[in-house]
């Protein structure tokens, strides 16, 4: 049984998973090995024939990789044991080609970044779904009334979708950061024993390009042995892509909160369940989302903590990151696939978010009433009887446009009707809609804001 198979599949869809398993890591260090061959056979150094006998035996279901990480441990690495494994697999003379002029840690890092470029080709997919997804919510909301909250209380009428809207923007930032990472920074590691594939002669750099070019990575100016910073702005840009849907996740938590009511995560057979509570209905998506985050952060953080690599080879940071980066996009990829999955189907209850919204009896919108009052009666004497006129209400009870109205100064400076529309939500919005427009045409130009 994998270590991953209690708690991994809570976390994580089963693809994600996969791609970042030991089975793929082993397929993708055999990659390597293929490609460092036929890339050595285009440039003359060993026969088609020997490369293609090479390539044809690079399969992981030919090898176990539980018995390759116990090998490994003599050597602080599969690599050793997994090249001794293939030439033992691959016929005649072409076994003596194998992993000609590498080292270990050039198929390991050049098997990292396949890893890497197939789990963000996935992530990168839902992310762009969960792009859809807030765009499809802000559109459809542009004008649903809630309250927004500021230190976790009412603060002003805001809509569903300006906060849509906002994690909108996120995502879109998010995803152009990782999807710059996935196209740019990925590249091949080719740079034997120290740096300067000396045993290839004076082929070296052809070889790098031609390898790079048969793996659809990019090809490194220099070796990257030890110059870790691609490895750690990958940390950086899944951490950024785990905080964007964490804060999402977060919001839906708090709106589905029983007293509050606004949303729901989509419901489905036995999800949100408790052991013992028939009742509830957790926002459980979400809630993993949140814990995969926090995960995806602190893996981040040994990928970058793990630079300082001593001279043409590290002495244990390099070990640190194989771990840490399956753990990373595990974590981040598994946070993404489930807040699209909660967006995807989100319920909507705009008439609860409209009743919170009145629940204080209009004192959300004292802002506007002490800012008209302003006119006749000064800054600050507007502010001290509005102030005063809330604080009776949140402590009698009752609703803000009576004890405004029991004023006599306010009486005289203000008229019913023109309190009424102070006292309208709808009509205190400022910029709101032209936020959310700008946020969908940015979405829809493919742009970070």
């Amino acid at each position: 049984m994998s270590e991953r198979e209690l708690f991994g599949p809570i976390f994580a869809p089963d693809e994600l998973l996969r791609a970042v398993g030991d089975h793929a890591w082993l397929q993708a260090m055999l990659d390597a090995e293929a490609a460092l061959a036929r890339a050595q056979a285009g440039a003359g150094m060993i026969s088609v024939s020997d490369a293609d006998a090479i390539a044809s035996v690079c399969d992981a279901s030919r090898f176990d990789p539980a018995g390759l990480g116990r090998d490994g441990r003599a050597a602080g690495n599969p690599v050793v044991p997994l090249v001794k494994a293939l030439t033992a697999e691959v016929p005649g003379e072409a076994s003596r080609q194998v992993h000609l002029g590498a080292t270990s840690q050039d198929i390991n890092d050049t098997a990292a970044m396949l890893v890497c470029s197939r789990a963000l080709d996935l992530i990168l997919a839902d992310l762009d779904a969960l792009a859809a997804a807030c765009a499809g919510l802000a559109q459809t909301h542009r004008d649903t009334l809630m309250a927004g909250r500021t230190l976790m209380q009412q603060a002003l009428p805001i809509t569903f979708g300006l906060k849509a809207a906002e994690w909108l923007t996120q995502i879109v930032d998010a995803r152009s950061y990782l999807s710059r990472i996935r196209h740019e920074r990925l590249a091949v590691q080719l740079g034997g024993a120290a740096g300067t594939l000396a045993s290839l002669g004076g082929k070296g750099t052809q070889i790098l390009a031609s390898f790079a070019r048969e793996l659809d990575l990019a090809e490194p100016v220099t070796p990257w042995h030890t110059t870790r910073g691609r490895v750690a702005e990958l940390g950086g840009a899944l951490a950024v892509c785990a905080g964007a849907v964490e804060k999402v996740a977060r919001d839906v938590i708090l709106m589905a909160q029983t007293e509050v009511g606004e949303v729901a995560e989509p419901a489905g057979e036995g999800r949100g369940g408790s052991s013992t509570l028939p009742h509830k209905r957790n926002p459980i998506l979400c809630v993993t989302a949140a814990a995969g985050a926090r995960r995806a952060r602190a893996s981040a953080q040994t990928l970058q903590s793990a630079m300082d690599h001593e001279h043409e080879r590290a002495a244990g940071a390099w070990h640190s990151e194989w771990q840490a980066l399956t753990d990373a996009l595990t974590a981040a990829g598994g946070a993404v696939s489930a807040v699209r999955e909660t967006l995807s189907g989100l319920e909507v209850y705009p008439r609860r978010m409209r009743e919170n919204l009145d629940a204080t009896g209009g004192m959300i919108l004292a802002e506007n009433v002490t800012t008209i009052l302003s006119g006749a009666l000064g800054r600050l004497r507007a502010h001290e009887l509005v102030q005063a006129a809330c604080q009776r209400v949140a402590r009698e009870g009752g609703d803000l446009r009576e004890e405004l109205l029991a004023e006599e100064e306010i009486r005289e400076s203000i008229t019913g009707e023109e309190l009424d529309s102070a006292l309208d939500p709808a009509g205190y919005l400022g910029s709101a809609g032209d936020f959310v427009d700008r946020a969908l045409r940015h979405y829809e130009k493919g742009e970070a804001t």
